[in-house]
């Protein structure tokens, strides 16, 4: 198998994969128990421990039989996943089509440490539009290595929401290219909740003129979670737009990472990138690393990028309490209020709706 990632390497540095290394995985076993799924009215296509489930899914017209095929990127998880890929699904929307939305539910389970590495490929045709559900769930120690190859044509808006929510022995590392034709918008969100160690890695080229991609997440992690967030945006073509936002808030040991590069290109004038993180630390043994980086060649650009790490403003905490709120409910009220605001991007009523349940589970639990 091809060696994991070390913190040699740049782009890991804040990301140790030893513990992953430590462990023997297995081949996945089979699933006997039918796992609970969303209520939601829309296609599904349900993965247990990797392998698509017939059964459990719904019919939607445009997948294909799963076929391989090859991936870009010499990055290490991509050749891991190129090694070993068995299933995935393969979605193709023709040009004018509305498809809706599409739920992709991953559940794995396992008495033994297992691994398996999906490959998933979506297609959208000249102003066709889709809107993927992504859940990712599971329990006991194993190792979910997924691809996602995503081609957005001219005029085409995707939409993908995606909630990471695996147990805490799990590792999750997911990377994602997307090619975004002229006019046309990739729009992602990730939350991150579960995992021992999670990394999301997301490459997406702007190819066209006022083509648009948002790249946003929120994680929300206790105990001694890592949670990363490594996106790179690359402007190839002038007058396009492209937004980062990322949340984290982090409770016990846990460390947080946000990596976000901007790429442009000498042609790529007119090009307006915005970057933003924002943590709040819950412990003082929490941990966030934040890495931006601005790669320029063009001369006409607007491109910023900030970040804010911190405790609860103890100013407000006392305006509350001075309102007759205990400090506790002051506290929870302030933190609550960070936790909505990391929604804001999601612009989607299910999708929404679905993250604010898993919120209100999280924040039971600290």
């Amino acid at each position: 198998m091809n060696a994991l990632p070390t913190r040699k390497l740049e782009a890991w540095r804040y990301t140790d994969m030893r513990p992953l290394s430590a462990i023997s995985f297995g081949e996945p076993p089979a699933v006997s128990a039918t796992p609970e799924l969303p209520d939601l009215p829309y296609p599904r296509m349900v993965f247990l421990n990797g392998a698509l489930n017939t059964a459990l899914s719904t019919s939607f017209a445009f997948a294909k039989p799963y076929a391989p095929f090859a991936v870009r990127g010499a990055q290490p998880m991509v050749l891991i996943n190129a090694e070993h890929a068995k299933g995935g699904i393969n979605i193709e929307i023709p040009a004018g089509q509305d498809a809706g939305e599409l739920l992709l539910v991953s559940q794995a389970s396992g008495a033994a440490p297992f691994a398996f590495h999906p490959r998933h490929r979506v297609k959208l045709g000249q102003g066709a539009k889709l809107t993927l559900i992504q859940l990712d769930k599971g329990e006991g120690t194993y190792w979910q290595n997924v691809v996602f190859e995503i081609e957005v044509e001219a005029g085409a808006k995707f939409q993908h929401f995606r909630l990471q929510q695996e147990g805490t022995e799990a590792f999750n590392t997911t990377t994602i290219h997307a090619d975004i034709a002229g006019d046309a918008a990739y729009e992602h969100f990730t939350l991150t909740l579960g995992a021992k160690i999670s990394r999301t890695e997301i490459e997406a080229n702007l190819l066209g003129q006022t083509a648009l991609a948002h790249l946003n997440a929120a994680q929300l992690l206790g105990g001694t979670q890592h949670g990363d967030f490594t996106t790179i945006i690359r402007h190839k073509a002038p007058n396009c737009p492209s937004r980062q936002t990322v949340k984290s808030v982090l409770a016990g040991r846990a460390r947080g990472v946000f990596q976000g590069k901007i790429e442009v290109d000498q042609i790529a004038q007119k090009t307006d990138g915005y970057q933003m993180s924002q943590a709040l630390l819950l412990s003082p043994e929490a941990e966030m690393d934040i890495k931006p980086e601005l790669q320029i060649f063009a001369d006409d650009v607007k491109c910023s990028h900030g970040a804010t790490i911190g405790a609860l403003d103890e100013e407000q905490v006392f305006y509350l309490r001075s309102r007759g709120i205990p400090e506790a409910d002051a506290r929870q009220i302030l933190i609550r209020a960070f936790i909505e605001e990391a929604l804001e991007p999601v612009a989607h009523d299910a999708s929404k709706a679905l993250f604010e349940d898993v919120l209100d589970s999280w924040w039971g639990r600290q």
